[in-house]
């Protein structure tokens, strides 16, 4: 996620870094091409279309902004509740482990161990699930904080952010079985796992369900179409310009476009995707805070304005 302030008026115009421009300079510098060639055929040998009215452009224009705006809109509605999805998970998470320290007696036999063993595995389900909803190997970062059976049994697993909740589940039934946790915490606990759950489904709800194929097609081609023919509407008011304002309008179209594209999958590791390194790197430095363990770990920083 590109993270930086506010720029000023002058350096708006010159930033590269988390700009769409760099996706879409294809598309843009082809239709300022057929822009320069229509312009000169209408400088020297006449117009393409005499008597062309700029009404068609307009309208068509208008119906192609509202569909752009819609699919942005819908697309950046999916990136927000994947940032309220990873919030809410980031209480969870907290909230149960405080409740694990506060509320397993760490003078009970076994009552450290417990304690430990729960908040690791809340370390490391944060770290699979970050690694579920990229597809990307998650054995580095969670490796340990498991026991070598875990590995073993977890390796098989579908889905192993779901299969490490269910040891967490079983762990805290465990608790309830040698009297380590009264029924009413072992409720408020399960709580916060079927909390995590639940946001684990929503995150992969959004991953798994893009935006209408046909949609998406419907508006592409309807950006391309309109690119094209726009020089041949333009250059008869226009003239040397044409280029310049088809470029500008283009890249208007062709960046909202490519910017809904982006949004629409927030898990990833884009520019604009969602920064859940970052995240889940805060999320195992408070969570070993709390065990009281000094952690040689830092927070992930901003590298030339992107956070992962």
């Amino acid at each position: 996620m590109i993270v930086r302030d506010k720029p000023n008026a002058l350096k708006l115009f010159f930033i590269l870094k988390g700009s769409i421009i760099g996706l879409i300079i294809p598309q843009i510098l082809f239709i300022i091409l057929i822009s320069i060639a229509v312009a000169v055929h209408h400088e020297f040998y006449g117009e393409i279309l005499s008597g062309s009215s700029l009404t068609p452009f307009t309208l068509l224009g208008v119906a192609l902004s509202l569909f752009l705006g819609f699919r942005n809109n819908a697309c950046y509605e999916r990136w927000w509740e994947g940032r309220k999805l990873w919030g809410h998970l980031i209480v969870d998470s907290r909230s149960l482990s405080r409740q694990v320290i506060s509320y397993i007696n760490k003078q009970a036999l076994g009552g450290v161990q417990v304690q430990k063993r729960l908040v690791y595995l809340t370390i490391a389900y944060n770290h699979a699930l970050r690694h579920h909803l990229r597809k990307s190997d998650p054995w580095t970062d969670i490796e340990n904080y498991l026991q070598p059976d875990d590995i073993l049994n977890l390796k098989q697993s579908f889905n192993l952010p779901e299969a490490i909740l269910r040891m967490i589940g079983e762990k805290v039934g465990d608790c309830r079985h040698k009297n380590l946790l009264s029924d009413f915490l072992v409720q408020s606990l399960d709580q916060h796992i079927s909390n995590m759950s639940l946001s684990q489904a929503g995150c992969e709800r959004i991953e798994s369900t893009p935006l209408p194929f046909a949609y998406r097609l419907l508006v592409q081609r309807t950006v391309y179409i309109f690119c094209f023919i726009l020089p041949f509407g333009l250059v008869g008011s226009l003239g040397a310009l044409t280029p310049l304002f088809c470029g500008l309008i283009a890249y208007t179209f062709f960046g909202l476009d490519a910017l809904s594209t982006e949004l629409e999958q927030p898990f990833g590791m884009s520019e604009n995707d969602l920064p859940l390194s970052a995240i889940t790197r805060s999320i195992e430095i408070g969570l070993l805070e709390t065990l009281g363990e000094k952690s040689t770990l830092q927070a992930f920083k901003t590298t030339n304005h992107f956070l992962i």
